[in-house]
């Protein structure tokens, strides 16, 4: 039988049919690349030391759910900087992800810049901070916590009680305004809609201000949380300020402006435990412009109590090789 004969009439019908199949089967589709993760096994990495050996080797392997992934400015001493609360944390998934990247791409730039892409880094274009991929196991009775909006809310309320500075309609709001996207709407609109900042200018570098746009109720909660504790201030002070300090309508834009600038949710914050970055994801192979919306979502994030290294049962720390800012048009362009 001829390649013709395969591919016309209804012999190709069943072909195409069988192709559409296979996609289903596999999660896969044009212009995706497969995951070609190997199914879950003994013999998975579960240590710090034995990731950094598959990383160095350029392995594909399967990595056990009790390993994590922060990525931290280099000769950092704790998970986040230290005012922190929560740090940010990526899954035994995510960490998979970056093997591959490293298989694939080895020492070049895309691998360093597409780990900090996948974990929701913007401004990309012009970093030029050194970051190293910490990897590393929790301490006993310490657990990861998915970071949803509810979940702040309850650790809040857990800190201070319940001292009314978050009420259940704001946090309704602001719930709803993230899980109400329509097709090709993302977390940045959102973020735009809850507190009136300008999406353009955020992508740019802008910070919040009334130039752009942002509204009365974010920026006076901003400021009466004060500094971040990328700043020096503390993330429980951060809040206490918001708490005591804030006599607007305590509103969406208002609890979305606490958690930003006390926790480091930033515009790209999913507020669902799922990464998202306006990049083009690594593992699609199309330009940004071609990516949808659901393309760009990657992989799992989690918070667990900021520490110091020296406090983690164990950890590595890898070097993030990030090239030369100026010259990462695979954000843009696609990395295939």
């Amino acid at each position: 039988m001829t390649l013709h004969q395969l591919t016309t009439g209804r012999r190709g019908r069943l072909l195409t049919a069988l192709a559409a199949c296979l996609f289903a089967v596999l999660g896969t589709a044009p212009g995706a690349l497969a995951d070609p993760r190997p199914a879950r096994a003994a013999d998975c990495v579960s240590t710090p030391a034995e990731y950094r050996a598959a990383w160095d080797a350029r392995e594909v392997r399967c990595v056990a759910p009790t390993l994590f992934g922060t990525t931290h400015t280099r000769g950092d001493t704790t998970l986040y900087p230290s005012g922190f609360w929560y740090a940010w944390a990526g899954s035994n998934t995510n960490l998979e992800r970056y093997l591959q990247l490293r298989s694939r791409y080895g020492d070049q730039p895309k691998t360093g810049v597409g780990v900090l892409s996948f974990v929701g880094y913007p401004g990309l274009d012009s970093w030029d901070t050194p970051t190293d991929l910490a990897v590393y196991t929790l301490p006993p009775g310490v657990r990861a916590q998915v970071p949803a909006f509810e979940t702040w809310f309850r650790l809040l309320d857990e800190e201070f009680g319940n001292t009314g500075a978050y009420p259940l309609a704001a946090q309704r709001d602001l719930v709803l305004a993230y899980s109400r996207l329509r097709k090709g709407e993302d977390v940045v609109g959102a973020f735009q809609d809850v507190t009136g900042c300008r999406r353009a200018q955020l992508l740019k570098g802008a910070a919040p201000s009334a130039a752009i746009g942002c509204n009365r109720s974010f920026l006076d909660a901003l400021a009466a949380a004060g500094p971040s504790p990328y700043d020096g201030a503390s993330s429980l002070d951060c809040f206490a300020g918001f708490q005591t300090r804030y006599t607007g309508p305590r509103n969406a834009a208002a609890l979305r402006a606490a958690l930003y600038q006390c926790q480091d949710a930033g515009f790209l914050n999913t507020g669902v435990g799922l990464g998202y970055n306006t990049y083009a994801n690594p593992f699609v192979c199309r330009p940004t412009a071609a990516q949808t919306v659901r393309q760009r979502y990657t992989g799992r994030e989690f918070i667990l109590p900021n520490a110091s290294f020296a406090d983690l049962p164990s950890h590595v720390d890898i070097p993030l090789d990030l090239g030369t800012p100026g010259r990462r048009g695979f954000l843009t362009k696609g990395y295939c």
